[in-house]
């Protein structure tokens, strides 16, 4: 006997509740995605609708005129996936980590999660593309509304949205040299009688957030330890182009974001020769003065311009996974990033035996992997000491790392190898997404910066800044002068000049970032840092003013900048 049931009693007998299901689950996890609620709000959502559809008898055959055509919205649709797989894997997305990372090589990257993520991502879209075509075709209601869903997803793709306002601001702004007009060539005016040795940590998304215990606990303690014994600095923003490894790195060692060489650059697209070329950096300078320089660092050199960078910027030796996957006692004992930091900590301690051998000061820059987004690669020492890792807790990638590194300043103390060193401690960006990212995002976040050494002071600096200011901070904690306190973009925080941030705010700099073009112009098409003579000093501190603040753009009632 044939049913005489409504086609909504059978709901898998027919396809349009596949499809309608399928959207559903996609718009709940859009949704969960971009708004502070949980991943599995999705599940409500679908059925909010579900049965709004079912309510309003979308794709039911009362309203069935099916034609053969093709929605205006795919592209737009396809478009909002990619945002979406980047915003999860991420956060925040940074256009300019995009095209940057285009230009200087992904290949050797580690993460392998986030291939699988995409491979997901392209199927989910592939499909909610099928279903959304279904629904066109076969309710004629959608048809007619569905040019202004095109336009809203257009108008509302963050992703759009970002390349629009960059493109406007190109085509209506007259003044692209804001940031350029503030730029300061670094020049070391005064030297030390003794110059420190100098060991910079970077610490992976470690930033100074996590130092809140009421959210965080004990996670960040370690640091909070190192801390107390040197000069801990607080409010340390984060700025556009500033937000992933190589441009917080940059940030923090050149004064400058490091915009990349799109969108305007003829080579936008073609592998980089060289990074940063137009600018000098810490490296240039100490490189002069007789440092013998070295990056370490656990993960492949060639990802994202790092080996580049730093070959081109006055450093010595290079040593990235390649280089140290030989020197390991077990060969296997590797994320798919490269060297776990107990590994790398190690070998750092055998390089700074090696550079205490030989004459004069050196520097050595290393970078740890452990707390990398989203989920860490804690140690095996780590996992010795604080127990099973559940391979989701952020909180203890940042807790293992924090010891390591406390651990491995203690054991270079206790030999005596920082009597005369400087050591900074920084994050080199914010935490993209992990699994405390709710927390993080609740209030103001800041980096990690901290100095420690012979005749830094014991205290706290609570000052609103940006790693851009790190630059000038290092070269007078190391006990150079420069020009007003300043190099780059960067002002000293131990000096009483006004900053960037201080002036004019976080987001007027960023606002003033998607305008700037002669930044751009001097960071990639601009001379490559040549050797100075004492007449480059008197022409960089004298002979040629720096025009750092034009009358337009002074506010009311504000003097002008030093």
């Amino acid at each position: 006997m044939k049913s005489s049931l409504p086609l909504l009693s059978h709901p898998f007998r027919h396809p349009r509740w596949w499809a309608l299901g399928f959207l559903g689950l996609c718009l709940g996890h859009a949704l969960s995605v971009l708004l502070p609620i949980p991943w599995f709000s999705l599940l409500p959502i679908a059925g909010l609708w579900l049965g709004l559809a079912a309510r309003l008898g979308w794709g039911a055959p009362r309203h069935a005129r099916y034609r053969r055509v093709w929605p205006w919205s795919l592209l737009p649709l396809a478009l909002w996936w990619v945002y979406l797989y980047l915003s999860h894997g991420f956060g925040i997305v940074d256009l300019g980590a995009v095209f940057f990372h285009l230009q200087a090589g992904i290949s050797e990257h580690g993460g392998a999660g986030r291939i699988t993520a995409a491979i997901l991502y392209t199927l989910a879209g592939l499909l909610s593309l099928v279903a959304f075509t279904w629904l066109i075709r076969t309710d004629r209601r959608w048809r007619l509304w569905e040019k202004v869903l095109m336009l809203a997803l257009v108008a509302g793709n963050p992703l759009l949205f970002g390349l629009g306002q960059r493109g406007a601001a190109i085509v209506v702004e007259d003044d692209g040299a804001w940031l350029d007009r503030r730029y300061q060539q670094p020049v070391l005016q005064g030297r030390p009688a003794s110059p420190p040795n100098l060991l910079v940590i970077y610490l992976e998304s470690l930033e100074r957030t996590y130092a809140d215990r009421e959210r965080f606990g004990d996670a960040y303690a370690d640091l909070d330890r190192l801390g107390a014994r040197g000069s801990v600095f607080a409010g340390v923003r984060q700025l556009d182009n500033t937000g992933w490894t190589m441009a917080g790195m940059i940030a923090s060692q050149c004064g400058v974001p490091l915009m990349p060489a799109g969108l305007l650059h003829d080579r936008q697209f073609e592998p980089l020769e060289a990074v940063a070329p137009g600018v000098d950096c810490l490296g240039d300078l100490l490189s002069e003065e007789g440092y013998r320089l070295t990056y370490l660092g656990g993960a492949s050199t060639d990802f994202a311009g790092k080996g580049l960078f730093y070959e081109g910027h006055g450093f010595d030796r290079v040593l990235g996974r390649e280089a140290l996957t030989p020197r390991l006692t077990d060969p296997d004992y590797l994320n798919s990033w490269g060297l776990y930091d107990d590994t790398l900590f190690d070998i750092a301690m055998q390089e700074i035996d090696a550079l205490e051998a030989e004459p004069g000061p050196w520097g050595l820059v290393m970078l740890t992997l452990g707390s990398h987004a989203p989920n860490g690669y804690p140690s095996r020492r780590c996992r010795e000491r604080q127990g099973e890792f559940d391979g989701v807790d952020i909180l203890y990638s940042v807790e293992c790392t924090a010891w390591l590194t406390r651990d491995f300043l203690e054991r270079l103390e206790a030999r005596g190898l920082l009597d005369d060193t400087l050591v900074m401690i920084a994050s080199d960006h914010l935490s993209m997404r992990v699994s405390a990212w709710d927390q993080l995002v609740l209030g103001e976040r800041d980096n990690t910066f901290m100095l420690l050494g012979p005749g830094v002071e014991a205290t706290r600096i609570e000052r609103q800044a940006s790693t851009l200011d790190l630059y000038p901070t290092l070269l007078e904690a190391m006990g150079y002068d420069l020009p007003q306190h300043r190099a780059g973009l960067g002002v000293s925080l131990l000096a009483p000049t006004l900053n960037l941030v201080e002036r004019h705010g976080v987001e007027e700099i960023n606002r003033r970032l998607t305008q700037e073009r002669a930044l751009q112009q001097r960071l990639w098409e601009g001379l490559a840092p040549r050797p100075r003579a004492q007449g480059d000093e008197d022409a960089a501190s004298g002979g040629v003013e720096q025009v750092t603040e034009m009358p337009r753009d002074k506010p009311a009632g504000e003097m002008p900048p030093l």
